[in-house]
């Protein structure tokens, strides 16, 4: 029904495809292309339509509304009794909550990795949810990632997860349940008070409604982050840098040392 659902709503409010388009935050062509059954929206984009009709996303995707005499009236009840209705769902627990998630596409209709250099992390914060300022943002992609998932990455500042050091690109797939982070897990963590970090997250969200964050650098202590501050989490799942891990020349010349030995005693074996 979203074909359907979009071009009779578009009339309804009186709009264009450009106008439509501008107020979901994604391109004129995409609005033709999902009125003629040629693409499907994302998640994010059927929300924002979901909104902006005042309808519920299950009516969205399910009822014709184009057969319907009194559209508006029906979708008013429908989102009343949605209101209505208990809401016993994972979503409902913390770190649980629907987010919606600006992303941009190619010409094929392929999901960008955009990259968020430091110099633009402050205005992250801002702008994670405007399309337009995430076409701003520099894109590429990585076909070995697949297409599980949506990525973003981040240029990481300081030295607190060594041996990944400060320039590093990390990137990261999107992460919409929090609650099911593994303790451990390197993640690309966006707040309002921390701003743009990468850290190891140990979950104590059922318990406490808490993130601890950890640096694999001892010398930074842990921390602990609240739920609520939390904007956005990425698992991190690839790193993309110009500077190579420094050796270990201590563990070099053991290595040596025991190659060494090794020898000399298959050496004396033969004699």
């Amino acid at each position: 029904m979203i074909n359907t659902n979009l071009k009779f709503w578009r009339r309804e409010l009186s709009l264009t495809q450009a106008q439509m388009a501008e107020k979901l935050g994604i391109k004129r062509s995409l609005v033709g292309a999902y009125e003629e059954g040629r693409a499907e929206p994302k998640l994010a984009t059927l929300v924002n339509m979901a909104r902006l009709f005042g309808i519920t996303l299950d009516a969205l995707v399910t009822t014709d509304f184009s057969k319907k005499k009194n559209a508006k009236a029906a979708a008013q009840l429908q989102a009343q009794q949605a209101q209505l209705a208990p809401a016993e769902t994972s979503n409902s627990r913390p770190g649980g909550n629907l987010r919606i998630l600006a992303l941009t596409v190619d010409r094929d209709q392929n999901e960008n990795i955009e990259l968020v250099p430091q110099k633009a992390a402050a205005g992250y914060l801002n702008g994670y949810a405007d399309p337009e300022y995430l076409e701003e943002l520099p894109k590429f992609r990585l076909p070995m990632l697949g297409s599980s998932g949506t990525f973003r990455a981040f240029e990481i500042a300081g030295d607190s997860m060594l041996p990944i050091a400060s320039g590093t690109v990390i990137v990261g797939r999107y992460v919409d349940d929090w609650l099911g982070i593994k303790d451990g897990t390197p993640c690309i963590i966006v707040s309002g008070k921390e701003g743009i970090v990468f850290k190891r997250v140990f979950n104590r969200l059922k318990d406490d409604a808490m993130l601890a964050l950890h640096s694999d650098n001892p010398l930074y202590s842990p921390y602990q982050i609240d739920v609520e501050d939390v904007v956005e989490i990425w698992e991190a799942k690839a790193y993309i840098s110009s500077t190579f891990p420094i050796a270990d020349l201590s563990l070099t010349r053991l290595a040596s040392i025991v190659l060494d030995l090794q020898q000399q005693v298959s050496t004396m074996k033969k004699v």
